[in-house]
């Protein structure tokens, strides 16, 4: 039964993804919000929604081990596994301008992490904080998008609405596909929860491995589909945009809405490993995308093996640092 609600509840959770990013794209074009800041904040947010939901259930349930390793585990996984995938089904070509912007907040977002893991917890205060951090990071994509308005928006916007897919045809069919996602989202992550500590408890699988493997992987489902779909359309580099939006939207959104919610504490044993893993990842992405001006097939297949590498080593049942501490 508890890999039934696991997969279960992993698909709803790309189901219900999948309809609120449509949704929410849809119905942003229908108030006349660009595509362009949509494309980046919208459908950021809403593929860090299923991570948003698992997080602030584990939250209030008290399994804050999982609500960590569910964002840590989410952020490793964006970078190696998802964009190891699009990379080797296409090279990512990188603009400056998503380096500079994307890429620096990712990073912070990677480091504010650590910090707050040695500090061992996050308070009301300091979500308030992450979330105030957040709307500048909004408020900075939009003023980079009026700058750059009269360039070659024309083209990245034609990108994105190719990478989200079929928009909603009218206002009111927006409105219900976003309704649809959220519940679909709620139900998928009380499934997923259940599931999963039901497979930890069978197995002696500590919260924290479980959150940093199968809760990871499955809330990210949405970014997954998003980029395998882009990187077969030749927009992989878009793709790239979405994925460290979501990380950026994943520390300062989702962390910092939840702990205002629901303050939470962080076991150190992430710092064993985890935590270093998500921010050398970073730092490693910034220097392939720097080096080479594009993430090419060569480093998408070390990305991957890396991750394969962190997983098992997790899975690993004769002990080991990390989370599985």
């Amino acid at each position: 039964m508890n890999y039934v609600l696991a997969i279960g509840g992993l698909v709803l959770l790309f189901l219900g993804g999948e309809s609120l990013v449509r949704g929410a794209v849809g119905l942003a074009r229908k108030l006349d919000v660009s595509p362009l800041f949509t494309g980046l904040v919208v459908v950021g947010f809403g593929t860090s929604a299923p991570e948003f939901v698992v997080c602030l259930e584990a939250a209030l349930r008290g399994q804050y081990d999982i609500t960590i390793g569910n964002i840590v585990g989410s952020n490793i996984a964006n970078l190696m596994l998802i964009l190891g995938v699009a990379g080797m089904i296409q090279p990512i070509l990188s603009r400056a301008s998503i380096i500079k912007r994307d890429g620096l907040a990712m990073l912070l977002g990677a480091a504010v992490l650590v910090g707050l893991a040695f500090l061992g917890e996050v308070s009301r205060l300091l979500g308030i904080l992450l979330l105030l951090m957040l709307v500048g990071f909004i408020a900075a994509c939009w003023i980079s998008e009026r700058a750059t308005k009269n360039g070659d928006s024309s083209e990245i916007e034609e990108e994105i609405e190719e990478e989200v897919g079929k928009l909603p045809a009218s206002t009111w069919v927006a409105v219900f596909a976003v309704l649809a996602g959220i519940v679909g989202l709620v139900l998928g992550s009380n499934m997923l929860i259940e599931g999963a500590t039901g497979i930890a408890r069978d197995f002696g699988i500590s919260q924290a491995v479980i959150g940093v493997t199968l809760v990871a992987i499955g809330t990210s489902l949405p970014e997954l589909a998003a980029v395998i779909v882009a990187a077969i359309r030749n927009h992989a580099d878009v793709a790239l945009g979405n994925v460290l939006g979501s990380n950026v939207f994943n520390v300062f959104g989702m962390l910092g809405l939840t702990a205002v919610i629901q303050p939470l504490t962080i076991s150190r044993a992430f710092l064993d490993l985890d935590m270093w893993v998500m921010l050398g990842v970073s730092a490693l992405l910034l220097v392939f995308l720097t080096t080479g001006s594009r993430l090419n097939r060569g480093e998408s297949l070390l990305l991957l093996a890396g991750y394969t590498a962190y997983v098992v080593f997790l899975l690993d049942p004769t002990g080991m640092p990390g989370a599985a501490a």
